[in-house]
Order: structure tokens, then C-alpha cells, then sequence
């Protein structure tokens, strides 16, 4: 399942961005080799600090899987800023429908192998149909993205190949980088959908949303007051019998044999202790 964090939700979300952080540390910072600021096991940029929307995937459970950054053209991003030696000199690509996607991860070493659900493959589709769809829904008709060569015969296997690219390939960290362009088209979105299975929404409900939040709290169960109170009947009505059981005894054996229930209904914590004794010596 996906949930979109950006400018106006952030500040309900700090638990995934954290988690999500943590993750782009591991791949781009440890896997990739890519020379990037890691603090505190969180790796994070100047980008981040300019309200960018992330497409985040998450397991059952509600835990980071996947995640992808998107971010305006018209000012300041990774292409234009960071990766400009890619484009050989060309000016940065600047439209109002266009975002740039990157930081585009999955979790590895969570998500299994295979075509399930869990799977590495299925994340990754689903990361991929749902970042397209909701830029499509934002009115943006392309992205461009800065990948690896790896991530490049990802997109190609999933159905989802660029349509272009821009500038050349160029050395980066332990491995190549290069700038792909995708269209937000419908036919797009759906062969990627199509060759993962992948079917319904894929966004959270506003529901699970709140569950997922900052805000929201476990819910902490109701005492049963109809089971409380049968429970407080019966330890009364215990009291009692023992009580008149005390207090009837007519020879010395029966009251013995009163005060050897009670001390047993005692210990068992079903009469008070304080309420036991009887009226005889």
C-alpha cells in the first residue's frame, strides 16, 4: 500500500519519514556507494527541506518498504543542481509539468524474492504505477528521473522503459548514473499494473492513514462492565456464605470447617481476607 506525505501532511508523518530516511541511508549511502550526507543513520539533503512529496510503499505491518521523492523542476533540484554533469552542458529540463523523481528505493533485505505481494518486484511496480498516477492526478504529464543502469533494465522489464533520456551516462558512487524521461499517461500506468497484478487502489484509506499517523493513538480496550459486575456479585455472595457459615457453626468441627473454606477462598483471591474471620474465638 502507498501513502503521499508532503508539505501539508509532514508534519503527522514523522515516524515513516524517519523510517524512510533510514532506508535511502542504507541503498544510496551503503549499497550504492553514492557520496551522500548520512547523520544519524537518516540520510537526508538539501532538497528535503523544500516541502518535495514522497511516494512511500509500506508492508502490512505499516513499515517503510519503498520510496520514491518527487520534486518541482522550476526551481532548484538534483538534475540542475547535483547531477548537472550528466546533461554535457545542456541547460537543466524547467516546466511546470514536469517533476523530477529521484531517490527511488526498495528494501531489499524485508521484501522477498518471487512475484508476491512482499516481493521486491511487486514493491517496486507498485511504487513506480502509484508515484505516475498521483503526479498524473497533480497535472504533471512527464518526469524525469536520474536511476542507475540497474534501475534502467528494472524499468524496461516492468514495461515501463523511458521514452527518452537526457545527456549521456556518468560515473557515480559504485555505480553509473543517467537522467530517464517517463510520460504520466494512463497506458503507461497501466501496463506496469498489469505485468505486476496489481489491482485496485493502491493509496491508503483516509482510515489507515490516521492509524499510520503521529496523532493517532492504540486504542486501549473498555473494561467489560457487565463481566466486572458478575465478578463483584460472586465474590459478595462467597463473602456472605462464608459468613453465615462461620457464624452458624454449631460445634467446634463445623467451625473449623467454615474457617478452613474461607482461608482457601482466600488464597485463591475470591473473598477479602479482612472479611473472614468469624464471630467465634
Amino acid at each position: 500500500m502507498i501513502i503521499v506525505i508532503d508539505g501539508l501532511n509532514r508534519q503527522r508523518y514523522s515516524r515513516l519519514l524517519d523510517e524512510m530516511f533510514a532506508l535511502r541511508a542504507r541503498v544510496f549511502g551503503q549499497r550504492l556507494g553514492w557520496e551522500v550526507d548520512i547523520v544519524n543513520g537518516k540520510e537526508i539533503d538539501q532538497f528535503d527541506a523544500l516541502d518535495p512529496a514522497y511516494v512511500i510503499g509500506l508492508n502490512d505491518e505499516g513499515h517503510v518498504v519503498s520510496c520514491v521523492r518527487a520534486l518541482q523542476t522550476t526551481g532548484p533540484h538534483m538534475l540542475s543542481d547535483v547531477f548537472h554533469d550528466i546533461l554535457d552542458g545542456e541547460p537543466p529540463l524547467r516546466s511546470a509539468t514536469l517533476w523530477e523523481s529521484t531517490r527511488f528505493c526498495v528494501d531489499t533485505d524485508i521484501l522477498d524474492r518471487g512475484n508476491s505481494r512482499n516481493s521486491v518486484s511487486y514493491a517496486t511496480c507498485e511504487l513506480m504505477a502509484a508515484s505516475l498516477e498521483y503526479a498524473k492526478n497533480s497535472g504533471i504529464s512527464d518526469i524525469v528521473t536520474v536511476i542507475d543502469p540497474v534501475m534502467n533494465r528494472v524499468l524496461k522489464r516492468s514495461d515501463c522503459a523511458p521514452y527518452g533520456y537526457v545527456g549521456s551516462t556518468k560515473p557515480m558512487g559504485k555505480v553509473s548514473a543517467m537522467a530517464a524521461l517517463l510520460d504520466c499517461s494512463d497506458e503507461r500506468i497501466a501496463k506496469i499494473r498489469a505485468f505486476a497484478g496489481i489491482e485496485g487502489d493502491m493509496f491508503v484509506s483516509d482510515q489507515r492513514a490516521y492509524e499510520l499517523s503521529d496523532d493517532h493513538r492504540p486504542t486501549v480496550a473498555a473494561p467489560n462492565i457487565a463481566k466486572v459486575t458478575d465478578d463483584a456479585r460472586m465474590r459478595q455472595l462467597l463473602q456472605e456464605y462464608c459468613d453465615d457459615q462461620i457464624a452458624d457453626a454449631a460445634t467446634l468441627e463445623d467451625l473449623d470447617a467454615a474457617k478452613d473454606l474461607a482461608r482457601m477462598l482466600e488464597d485463591a483471591n475470591m473473598i477479602d481476607a479482612r472479611n473472614s474471620s468469624g464471630t467465634h474465638g
